[in-house]
């Protein structure tokens, strides 16, 4: 069963615009399932496979001979030799949508792609499901904390249901829980899975570990810290290696599409005073396994909680902004000042601020906000703010200012 992904309307506008479409992202979050959806009927091609592999790196000229666009190539990367090849097929026509290529290891495909196909590309990155697209939700623009958005998104969110949020933030975004229905040990099988699929293709093909076991215990710290402020020395003590190792490790975390690093926000008038960014796993269902929250009550009740939770709606915000073709890390920041004053989100948007604070708990107060009266000397103007929380129903906390549902984001 194929679940609707809102990308699909900027993936349909970029194959107007370029000869080659890139989709990368994180494994196993629906690339050349999203590609095989959007160009229905083109031939599949992936270069898992190593005969195929094998015929693109000895000659990319014969390869598209035997292999004619328009085609869809999975796992690109592997055969890097085939993109000077794509720049001359692009360069002879003025056809667009002709290369649909998908990839999960970013940084060896992006670097590739913009040494080669500068110009040609459209490139589109896919994360997770989001809440609305699990839940069939039409509703597809960035995430505002205004009234229009509540208004807009109110119509087809439905009834508030505690437990089930808590069960789509234990579960995660990866699309194969959803589609086939992984519950209990079926999601603890898949996700060992994955982390062993991820760290013999992804990591080896990065960097050269020597301990996969050490890494694995890498990723566990990292998982207990999301929602937190970067602390390398912290991390290096919990693993028992170098900073500078884990700075190299935490790279290709986020290279790897598995972890966002969102930066605090600064102007020239507002000084940027915390200069230590804050790390997020994109995915609440890998994070909620690898330290070993295995059902929605334990997770709930237990010490993660509020930063699973504000994890989740971190990577909510963000699936919201990606989808709609917008770079999040443009957009997307928090606040911290000297005396350890923190809003938790600040959106950049249409040259205003909008302020979010994130809390867990179902009583949102007035109190809860006093910190975006921080943002009144910024350069920018302030507009509409919000407590996204799990209050069942949305209200005002001032005259624009609300409180947010965490299934309204």
């Amino acid at each position: 069963m194929y679940i609707k992904r809102h990308i699909e309307k900027v993936f349909n506008m970029v194959s107007e615009m370029y000869p080659s479409i890139i989709v990368t992202g994180a494994r196993q979050v629906g690339k050349s399932t999203l590609v095989k959806e959007c160009v229905k009927g083109l031939k599949y091609y992936t270069l898992d496979d190593v005969r195929i592999r094998s015929r693109a790196k000895k000659d990319p000229s014969l390869f598209f001979k035997t292999y004619e666009p328009p085609l869809i190539l999975d796992e690109v990367q592997y055969a890097p030799e085939l993109f000077s090849e794509i720049k001359i097929i692009a360069d002879n026509t003025s056809d667009n949508g002709i290369f649909y290529l998908t990839g999960s290891q970013q940084f060896h495909l992006m670097k590739t792609a913009s040494e080669s196909l500068a110009g040609r590309v459209g490139i589109l990155d896919l994360k997770g499901l989001s809440y609305r697209e699990i839940k069939g939700i039409s509703y597809d623009k960035p995430f505002l904390p205004t009234a229009e958005h509540l208004r807009e998104i109110e119509r087809e969110s439905g009834k508030f249901d505690y437990w089930d949020i808590w069960g789509v933030i234990q579960r995660g975004s990866f699309p194969e829980i959803y589609e086939k229905n992984y519950n209990g040990e079926q999601r603890e099988i898949y996700f060992n899975s994955y982390l062993r699929t991820y760290l013999e293709r992804d990591v080896r093909a990065l960097t050269q570990i020597a301990d996969e076991r050490a890494f694995l215990s890498f990723m566990t710290a990292a998982a207990a810290l999301t929602g937190q402020q970067l602390n390398y020395e912290t991390m290096a003590r919990s693993v028992g290696k170098d900073v500078n190792t884990i700075k190299r490790w935490l790279s290709i975390l986020v290279t790897s599409g598995l972890v966002f690093i969102l930066e605090p926000y600064g102007d020239n008038i507002l000084k940027r005073m915390a200069k230590t960014p804050k790390l997020h796993f994109m995915d609440t269902g890998l994070a909620c396994f690898l330290c070993g929250w295995n059902t929605p009550k334990q997770l709930e009740s237990g010490a993660a909680a509020g930063a699973m939770f504000e994890t989740y709606a971190v990577s909510e915000i963000i699936k919201s902004f990606v989808n709609a073709g917008t770079d999040p890390r443009l957009s997307l920041f928090y606040y911290r000042d000297d005396e350890k004053r923190e809003i938790d989100w600040v959106i950049k948007r249409n040259g205003m601020l909008y302020p979010i604070e994130i809390k867990k708990a179902g009583n949102g107060q007035k109190s809860d906000i006093s910190t975006f009266e921080l943002l009144r000397k910024s350069a920018l103007p302030v507009g509409e703010g919000g407590l996204i929380c799990m209050e069942e129903t949305k209200g005002c906390l001032t005259e624009k200012d609300r409180i947010i549902p965490i299934n309204m984001i």
